[in-house]
């Protein structure tokens, strides 16, 4: 099905399992609406909220995280949650874990996400102070740019991260 203009902007947030990505979609909603677990793999489907941020309109789109074995007997139905969650997004916020850092886990999402050519905002989430932030540069390795550091956990700089998103966002008609 073709979006029309008409439609909300959608935000995907993707990103290797645990790494807060139910967080952030609960975080940016001011409710919580996706299941925070800190065993992998709780979230299997997509998660949508509809948000407004400051006037403006988007949905809000949580996936499962990437990296789920092959062997799992929900592996193919969550990779198609993810595939048509990215090529459905108008961004992807790309969440990755400050405090674990890069993973190659990381580096295989990142490389989906170029493949997809899609408009990415790297996202560092757990950078619960100064400290964790001066230690991000290593994420610059990914190609999204310079991560913006959030603390779901501590709402740690999530206006920065509204301020960033809203102006990538595209204007609704």
């Amino acid at each position: 099905m073709a979006r029309t203009e008409e439609k909300l902007p959608i935000i995907a947030i993707i990103g290797r399992q645990n790494v807060g990505k139910s967080s952030l979609l609960n975080a940016i909603a001011g409710r919580r609406l996706s299941i925070v677990d800190p065993m992998p793999g709780v979230t299997r489907d997509r998660v949508t909220a509809i948000v407004a941020k400051r006037g403006v309109p988007f949905q809000l789109v949580d996936t499962a995280g990437m990296g789920m074995a092959r062997e799992d007997q929900f592996f193919e139905s969550v990779e198609r949650q993810i595939q048509y969650a990215i090529e459905e997004a108008d961004l992807v916020l790309f969440v990755v874990d400050a405090i674990a850092g890069l993973l190659e886990a990381d580096k295989q999402v990142a490389t989906r996400l170029r493949r997809a050519g899609k408009d990415v905002l790297l996202v560092a989430n757990k950078s619960d102070n100064t400290s964790i932030e001066n230690g991000l540069m290593p994420f610059a390795e990914l190609g999204f740019g310079d991560a913006v550091p959030v603390s779901c956990a501590h709402m740690r700089r999530l206006g920065e991260l509204l301020d960033i998103l809203l102006e990538k966002l595209p204007q609704v008609a």
